[in-house]
């Protein structure tokens, strides 16, 4: 796990962005603090400087969205849903997918800011869970007794 994400617990995150009734402007800088890495980089001000506007602005749909562009490029919005007095939100990589091939993040909410920072929270901590390595694995050695045989038959 990494540091930005150990400093507050993704499952208190999580709960705090379940409990609150609407985005309020010290849950999105939490919500930045605890899980960007991206958006302090210097590389990035045209960007980061655009997420808050949107906070300033109180813009909240716009700011998750802009900071899920800057910090998730290759996860793409697949849908946003309003049914029964709440926002569906999932996120995916392989957008093109038919839905039961994809996997795809899911959150919902009654507010649609906090249903997508919900996804984004989650699609975080899958990136924090599957590390992979910088360098290729290597298959290891096949068993002494593996022994290929030809199976074709020329007669």
């Amino acid at each position: 796990m990494t540091a930005a994400l150990r400093r507050l617990s993704r499952p208190s995150l999580n709960q705090r962005l379940r409990a609150a009734p609407v985005m309020t402007r010290s849950l999105m800088l939490d919500v930045i603090d605890h899980t960007c890495r991206r958006f302090p980089s210097l590389g990035q001000s045209e960007r980061t400087a655009r997420v808050m506007r949107f906070v300033d602005a109180e813009a909240w749909t716009d700011a998750a969205l802009a900071l899920m562009e800057l910090e998730l490029p290759l996860w793409q919005v697949r849908r946003i849903a309003y049914d029964e007095g709440e926002w569906h939100c999932a996120l995916s990589r392989e957008r093109e997918l038919p839905d039961w091939l994809d996997a795809a993040i899911e959150a919902r909410h009654a507010d649609l800011a906090l249903a997508l920072l919900s996804a984004f929270i989650e699609v975080k901590a899958l990136a924090v869970e599957v590390s992979r390595p910088s360098v290729p694995t290597v298959r290891p050695a096949p068993d002494a007794l593996y022994e290929p045989v030809a199976c074709e038959n020329f007669s």
